[in-house]
């Protein structure tokens, strides 16, 4: 399973580095992330921005972000998602110039190197075959454990 249900976060963060430290920090205590993790982690965003609009699929959906790095500096493979009460600045991945407002996140921590499009690739299959209603839905949960079930329920 990509998700486990102590690593899903709802964060009050209002600028990308403070989410990515408050984040990375547990990440670290849990030994899910290595010393370098934070560093990297900021560094690829910076270069190669992950921000994805998702008002091509509905305009009410929140933009998100898929931040991530290189597999040397992660221990485990799976995905954290992390929910935004305050929308955040990304850029976006397929125009780098636009910034977009970012309300939800799903961070990629994979230590199989073969496997990051493979994780990528199943976080935008979730977002493009899960029905509007039950996205809305999602989008809209202000539980940990509700994101989670979900996550669990409804992401092949």
């Amino acid at each position: 399973m990509l998700f486990a249900k102590k690593d899903v976060f709802i964060s009050d963060q209002s600028g990308q580095k403070g989410v990515f430290e408050e984040i990375s920090k547990t990440l670290l205590n849990e030994g899910l992330v290595k010393n370098e993790f934070l560093e990297n982690l900021v560094m690829r965003e910076k270069n190669f921005p992950t921000g994805i609009d998702l008002s091509v699929v509905d305009v009410e959906f929140p933009n998100v972000a898929i931040p991530h790095t290189e597999g040397e500096f992660v221990n485990v493979r799976r995905v954290i998602p992390i929910k935004l009460l305050k929308p955040i600045r990304f850029f976006n991945m397929i125009q780098p110039e636009q910034e977009l407002k970012v309300s939800f996140m799903f961070m990629i921590l994979n230590n199989d190197p073969e496997g990051q499009a493979n994780v990528l690739a199943q976080i935008m299959q979730f977002l493009t075959t899960t029905s509007k209603e039950k996205l809305k839905e999602f989008f809209e949960m202000k539980e940990t454990d509700e994101i989670y079930n979900f996550l669990n329920n409804n992401f092949e």
